[in-house]
């Protein structure tokens, strides 16, 4: 099949975007998302298109992980990992639906809240809480830990490399164009590193909370908070004021009517204070002198 010179789409709906199966062209008429068994939630602006794209190839080769649903696979795989390492492998983990069928279940146990299971912890509306895991005993709360999940939106578009993979089945010989996105790695400094900061001060304060926060996104994305951050002392233990990072990327290319896995890369771990103190002189912080030096350009003075 024909793929698209460039920047591509590298996968809609779970699959690779020039796959005719029918296990591939099935969730397209169905618009729906496999790792989540839930309607497709990539569309555009007022919904008409659902375009069910999971992630993106940049010029380079890149692949930009742009939902994150897609970090869901395996049933919620990348929760089970931070499960695992937080409260330990032998301790089952459960979905809301699946603790509320099991309430006689007997503890400890893991329950995953955020949503499509059960729903996000919110405090008033000024945070919410993409998952927090529980540690239950006896209908009793003994512990939990927060967890944020976080991809990468675009800037741009891909409407008309899109178009064209849809109509693939119809056509299979056209010429895919490339695609017009961009990545929104701005965010990065202006969004996503303050709200983890101040999510994780939140959990600092807790006294019942002993894991602290948890940051899991694909390992190019991290890439970039850490050049934003620089290099941070390492921590071994959890604790409320820690931050603990898990990175993935996606795995190498399968069949066609397969979806490809995703593989956790690292694990990273370090105070709340260092990621913060890292934030407001991290290596890559302009100087003084840059900034007279922007006034000057603008005044177009000396």
């Amino acid at each position: 099949m024909s793929r698209a010179p460039g920047k591509d789409i590298a996968e809609i709906f779970g699959h690779a975007p020039d796959d005719l199966s029918e296990c591939a062209r099935s969730l397209w008429t169905l618009k729906a998302c496999p790792f989540i068994n839930r309607p497709c939630i990539k569309t555009n602006h007022d919904k008409s298109i659902v375009y069910g794209v999971c992630s993106v190839e940049n010029l380079n080769g890149d692949e930009i992980i742009t939902c994150p649903n897609r970090m869901y696979a395996n049933e919620y795989g990348t929760l089970r990992v931070v499960s695992e390492a937080t409260f330990g492998p032998d301790t089952p983990f459960l979905t809301y639906d699946q603790y509320v069928r099991e309430r006689g279940r007997a503890g400890p146990l893991v329950v995953a809240l955020g949503k499509n299971s059960g729903r996000e912890v919110t405090l008033g509306k000024q945070l919410s809480i993409d998952w927090v895991l529980a540690y239950i005993d006896k209908n009793t709360l003994l512990d939990y830990a927060g967890v944020e999940i976080q991809t990468m939106d675009i800037t741009g578009n891909y409407r008309n490399c899109w178009a064209a993979y849809d109509t693939l089945p119809q056509t299979p010989k056209r010429k895919i164009p490339s695609s017009n996105h961009g990545i929104n790695w701005a965010n990065v400094h202006k969004r996503l590193i303050p709200q983890l900061i101040r999510k994780g001060s939140v959990f600092r304060k807790s006294t019942l909370c002993t894991k602290g926060l948890h940051f899991a996104l694909p390992e190019l994305v991290y890439q970039r908070f850490e050049k934003v951050v620089g290099d941070l002392d390492s921590v071994d233990d959890l604790a409320a004021d820690v931050l603990t990072v898990y990175t993935f990327a996606i795995g190498p290319n399968v069949e066609h009517g397969q979806i490809r896995p995703l593989t956790q890369i690292r694990t990273e771990r370090f105070t709340l204070k260092a990621f913060a103190e890292g934030f407001i002189s991290g290596p890559y912080l302009p100087t003084g002198q840059d900034l007279d030096d922007a006034v000057r350009r603008v005044l177009g003075i000396r």
